[in-house]
């Protein structure tokens, strides 16, 4: 079933993204545009990705470590700034 109808974004792909790691509406219109144009589709998009959507959101409540990707961002600014 459609939940965008201005980009073609069906429920699955919301559910896609979301399995990814997108948790907010806003990251899945960084992801697919949807929710971007008219808005409708926010609130269904909201009610999709409700409580435990987002593996990436458990694992934070959780008090697991951030992951090594996230870890690795920050200390690259000051790696930069070392070797200039």
């Amino acid at each position: 079933m459609y939940v965008c109808s201005c980009f073609g974004i069906t429920e699955q792909q919301v559910r896609e993204h979301a399995d990814t790691g997108a948790c907010t509406p806003r990251q899945i219109a960084s992801a697919c545009k949807a929710g971007t144009d008219c808005g409708g589709c926010v609130r269904r998009i909201q009610a999709l990705l409700g409580r435990g959507a987002c593996p990436r959101r458990e694992l934070i409540e959780s008090g697991a470590p951030e992951p090594l990707g996230v870890e690795a961002d920050a200390v690259a600014p000051a790696a930069l700034s070392e070797a200039a």
